[in-house]
């Protein structure tokens, strides 16, 4: 609800509440996937380095990732977004006007990290595991600036429905703030919560990876696992969305992301099925050329 904190004295550029969540999302994973990561691989002065130059390549992959599959589904769905970045490409760099889309952070950044990690000669899929299982840390953080912005907004909810509290719904003000993305025909109405779920979904995930982590049985099973929950908790989240910017497919029926979630569910499930006979490893010595998975 407070999208902007402020704008760059002498210019009108703004520093969005959104981009401040995401900043901090992004240094609270940073850290957390460091300290795991070296419980793992042992002597701190020598991977020590090596990691702490990974989290910069992840960046870099999920900011192009995402952006780059926003402007893909607009163009490709020939919307009038769609048309504004064939009219005028240097809008694919206005980031803070908003467009991201998650899962093409998520593939970017593990093509980032794949290149990082060859460059720095860490273990791609121990670190895999572990950037999966603090991403949705920063996930976590990140997604209240979709709150702060109104970003990612639900849809409207059902008049017999609509005395559900916060964080299960949220009442939209009548007058909205300058920058605000709920829209203006959203203001005064109840809406689902849906940024709220997907703060509560990262912070679940990221427990749940926990667990998981310390009975993993081969490296490369926690990132399959967490996948398949995020694709389930995915698709249903965005049954209750109500912003278009997301893409929708098939006359409305199914959003992008709810396509992908589809497509990683089945890969991700059959290759845990596939591996369901897996010799048991020691998480402890993940193999160095980072094909163990």
């Amino acid at each position: 609800m407070h999208p902007i904190l402020f704008t760059v004295p002498f210019t009108d550029f703004p520093i969005t509440t959104f981009g401040l969540m995401v900043v901090l999302g992004f240094m609270a994973a940073s850290h957390v996937f460091v300290k795991i990561n070296l419980r793992y691989l042992g002597d701190e002065q020598e991977w020590r380095p090596r990691l702490e130059a990974l989290p910069m390549w992840l960046l870099a992959g999920v900011i192009l990732g995402a952006r780059l599959m926003y402007v893909i589904v607009e163009m490709g769905q020939g919307t009038a977004v769609g048309q504004r970045f064939i009219d005028n490409p240097m809008r694919i760099l206005y980031i803070h006007e908003g467009g991201l889309v998650m899962y093409g952070g998520a593939f970017g950044a593990m093509i980032a990290g794949w290149l990082g990690t060859r460059r720095h000669k860490l273990p791609f899929i121990q670190c895999l595991d572990i950037g999966l299982l603090c991403g949705f840390l920063g996930l976590a953080i990140g997604r209240i600036g979709c709150l702060l912005v109104g970003d990612d907004f639900g849809s409207v909810v059902p008049a017999h429905l609509a005395h559900l509290p916060f964080p299960i719904t949220l009442q939209i003000p009548e007058v909205l703030p300058v920058g605000s993305l709920f829209g203006e025909e959203n203001a005064g109405k109840i809406l689902w919560a849906t940024q709220p779920w997907m703060s509560v979904n990262g912070l679940l995930l990221f427990g749940v990876g926990h667990w998981l982590l310390r009975r993993r049985r081969y490296v490369g099973q926690l990132s399959l696992q967490l996948l398949s929950l995020y694709s389930i908790s995915r698709y249903t989240i965005e049954s209750f969305r109500g912003d278009s910017i997301r893409g929708l497919w098939f006359k409305g029926s199914i959003s992008t992301s709810q396509l992908i979630s589809c497509v990683l569910f089945t890969v991700c499930v059959g290759l845990l099925i596939w591996h369901r006979c897996r010799a048991q490893e020691h998480p402890r010595s993940p193999d160095m050329s980072g094909d163990e998975a």
